[in-house]
């Protein structure tokens, strides 16, 4: 007879939720030992919970369906916090199978016991423990349905070992996945008006809207005379050419109100107000000009593909729009290695439809501007503001999209959050190309630390914010992670590392010394 972990591992599967990423402990071995049963399960060890969680996170995005995770206890999903945080702004279905002590055992307070339900209750759009074996299938099932929102989270299924190991009678369940519904005809109404009576209007994409298939419609809008901007971080967008690539709102907030002066109306379609990263001294945190009125085209649950085009039909837009033409460097860069350099060795090698998966932080403006032009490609960016999640999303992205070459740009301070992921890659022999910029210092600190008003750096601080003394020797850890792996102090030799790397399938390290 199956048990609770079997009822539990077939109700995902039958629900379309085939890939597990996991770092298990004792409460979790039921679940392990009921893997050998349904082998449509793949399971992808992490030697770390942050890489598990931020894996889930790039399958989630690519596949547009959810991954599990498999997380020891409360300390096990605290380890993936973070990047679940990410997860949470990126608004990515992920389910969280997170093990527990026995029912029994919790009242006697082992040293692993914790208020998981209260850990992830921050970064949980839904979560419950199936304290009953016999209920552990509907409540999987009600798992995955509540993962894709809409918009879409992680949840948090919690598993007590006893749930997992006694008998389990009844079926699989198919879990009721739900449909965005089309934004309110009077919102497309309200919005057409508006535009119309307007003088210098926006219109500002989040979430679902920066998809493929809204932005055809958005080009729409821009050719009718309405600027399109999206959000500053996207979970996932099409970038390069044949596509629509719409402004981006500035990371500094003085520099987005510059750019926004004289702007009168601003529609959010499937995202809400834009607000600064940070509170400065003296300076605004909402991010919309003085007397500029604002107003909702589509909410994040909503389909704002539908209301786009809806929006643009109703303002008489051209049937189509604006569309980036391919232009790729002739040459390959000389000199020294900036991160200028780099996005056009990118531009010129990157394959059609890779994936980037971007956490290069000061330097994936660099890259972003080198590759705007290059082929089509998919961006993943980091949605949630904490660092690490480069080299995680990437492992996710290759095991959802196997047939396409995923690259991982990753700043040398945000790559130690979760450098253990490159075992990982190298294990599954996942076809992902990872690049560390290295310039042994937190960059964007050196630089919030004066926009603060705390002024430059003197002895004692800068012992926060330089990774030097020593500098982490990238080749040796890669190379000791399983990685071939090369180090790159010129244009030159990015140049000629990065193409090898696109010639060839499997993972590959190289470090940018910039």
């Amino acid at each position: 007879m199956k048990n609770g972990a079997d009822a539990l591992i077939s109700t995902l599967v039958v629900n379309d939720v085939t890939a597990c990423f996991a770092n298990p402990g004792t409460s979790e071995m039921q679940f392990v030992a009921a893997l050998d049963g349904v082998p449509a399960m793949r399971p992808v060890l992490c030697q770390f919970e942050g890489v598990a969680t931020g894996a889930a996170d790039g399958y989630g995005r690519i596949a547009d369906k959810p991954a599990c995770t498999l997380l020891h206890l409360g300390p096990g999903y605290g380890n993936g916090v973070a990047n679940l945080h990410n997860a949470r702004r990126a608004f990515t279905p992920i389910v969280n199978v997170i093990g527990d002590h026995a029912t029994y055992h919790r009242q006697y307070d082992a040293p692993l016991n914790s208020d998981i339900a209260t850990l992830v209750k921050p970064n949980s759009i839904w979560t419950k423990s199936a304290d009953r074996p016999d209920e552990v299938a509907s409540v999987t099932a009600e798992a995955v349905a509540a993962s894709y929102g809409p918009p879409g989270g992680p949840v948090s299924l919690i598993l007590p070992a006893d749930s997992a190991w006694l008998p389990a009678s009844g079926e699989v369940v198919l879990a009721q996945k739900p449909v965005r519904p089309a934004p309110p005809s009077a919102a497309v109404d309200a919005a057409a008006k508006a535009i119309k009576a307007s003088r210098n209007p926006v219109i500002l994409l989040g979430g679902q809207a920066c998809r493929a298939e809204a932005l055809a419609q958005a080009a729409r809008l821009q050719a009718a005379g309405v600027t399109v901007y999206t959000d500053t971080f996207v979970a996932r967008q099409p970038k390069g050419a044949g596509g629509f690539t719409p402004k981006k709102m500035q990371y500094f907030g003085e520099m987005a109100l510059a750019e926004l002066e004289g702007v009168d109306l601003m529609v959010f379609a499937g995202t809400t107000l834009p607000v600064a990263f940070f509170a400065y001294p003296d300076r605004p945190s909402v991010l919309v000009p003085e007397g500029c009125a604002q107003l909702t085209l589509s909410e994040r649950a909503e389909d704002s593909v539908v209301g786009l085009a809806a929006l643009a039909d109703a303002l008489g837009a051209p049937k189509t729009g604006p569309t980036t033409s391919l232009a790729i460097p002739d040459a390959g860069p000389t000199g020294k290695l900036t991160a200028y350099a780099v996005g056009a060795s990118i531009a010129r090698h990157m394959p059609d439809h890779a994936i980037l998966c971007d956490d290069a932080v000061t330097s994936g403006a660099g890259v972003s501007a080198g590759t705007a032009a290059a082929r089509p490609h998919d961006v993943l960016a980091l949605t949630g503001g904490a660092i690490g999640i480069g080299l995680p999303l990437a492992i996710g992205a290759a095991v959802a999209a196997p047939d396409r070459k995923v690259l991982s740009l990753n700043g040398d301070g945000a790559a130690m959050y979760t450098i253990q992921a490159l075992w990982t890659m190298a294990r599954e022999n996942l076809d992902i190309t990872v690049v560390i910029f290295a310039n042994y210092t937190y960059r964007i600190l050196n630089v919030e630390m004066e926009r603060t008003g705390a002024g430059k750096a003197g002895p004692q601080a800068a012992k926060l914010l330089e990774l030097g003394g020593p500098n982490i020797d990238f080749v040796a850890v890669a190379k000791g992670l399983g990685l071939p792996a090369v180090s790159c102090a010129s244009a030159e030799e990015f140049e000629t590392a990065f193409a090898g790397a696109m010639g060839q399938r499997g993972p590959m390290f190289i470090e940018a010394k910039i």
